[in-house]
């Protein structure tokens, strides 16, 4: 099976509001496989890389400073399709058009407010895992569950 990874953090408000156990739990149950997991208050260095590609848009520094205001969890999940698939349970970036069922949809009322960053490409993932953990933080297990997951 040639699992992939990706990024997902779970954002202040998230943290704040209590929804990491919820967010891990759907994640676990869709079959994928945690293989990261770090509580941090994210510098604003760190946050300036990860969002790079949006230096020049007008959202950026309300962003970073929000990313930076409180502990975030980021998680890196192995699995199947993980990257389309955690972007699907996440929802719409805009929560007004997620779908209930979704973490946004679920969970958010407004965009800046949104609970949940998961990489959207599976070159952003790699990207992203590289600049939040070290390759020595990430658990590479065999879990006993795959064989009743995949086929």
């Amino acid at each position: 099976i040639a699992a992939r990874r990706t990024f997902i953090a779970v954002k202040p408000d998230g943290v704040q509001r209590r929804r990491v156990g919820e967010i891990v739990q759907r994640f676990e149950k869709k079959g994928f496989k945690l293989v990261g997991f770090k509580l941090m208050q994210a510098s604003k260095e760190l946050l300036r890389e990860h969002y790079w590609e949006h230096r020049n848009r007008p959202f950026y520094n309300k962003l970073v400073s929000y990313m930076s205001s409180g502990p975030v969890v980021a998680m890196v999940w192995q699995g199947l399709d993980v990257v389309k698939t955690g972007r699907k349970m996440m929802g719409q970036t805009n929560p007004t058009n997620s779908l209930p069922g979704t973490f946004r949809g679920d969970f958010c009322v407004i965009m800046g407010k949104n609970v949940i960053h998961g990489s959207d490409s599976v070159e952003s993932a790699q990207r992203e895992i590289s600049l939040w953990f070290k390759e020595s933080e990430l658990c590479e297990r065999e879990g006993c569950s795959a064989k009743w997951i995949y086929e």
